[in-house]
């Protein structure tokens, strides 16, 4: 994935309404009006924010008849994952040794 790409995939997942919509097409295909459903917006503003992740390429949408259903693809947050996932180590690390400097602190407190 290119570095493009993966910018419009954490743009996309930087905004709350776009991870509830992705965390609801995890359960299955919906439509814009179900996806609509939980948000105090109008549609017009549900379709932009499926825009922003259709063009990030986390989701589809396909024609049938006029029912449009929206998929989550999986594909860009796997590769999204892959991007953290080399950071873990580095911010395990550091956290490891901050509970060990408390420790040190906290047994040099004692009497």
């Amino acid at each position: 994935m290119s570095e493009d790409q993966l910018d419009s995939v954490f743009a996309a997942l930087s905004d709350a309404t776009r991870r509830a919509i992705l965390a609801r097409l995890a359960e299955g295909e919906a439509t814009v009006g179900e996806l609509a459903e939980p948000f105090a917006m109008s549609l017009p503003a549900v379709s932009k924010h499926l825009k922003v992740l259709e063009r990030a390429g986390l989701i589809t949408r396909s024609r049938d008849a006029q029912w449009r259903p929206c998929r989550l693809q999986p594909a860009p947050l796997a590769a999204a994952t892959d991007w953290l996932e080399r950071y873990r180590g580095f911010w395990g690390d550091r956290l490891d040794r901050l509970d060990e400097h408390l420790h040190r602190i906290q047994h040099k407190e004692l009497p």
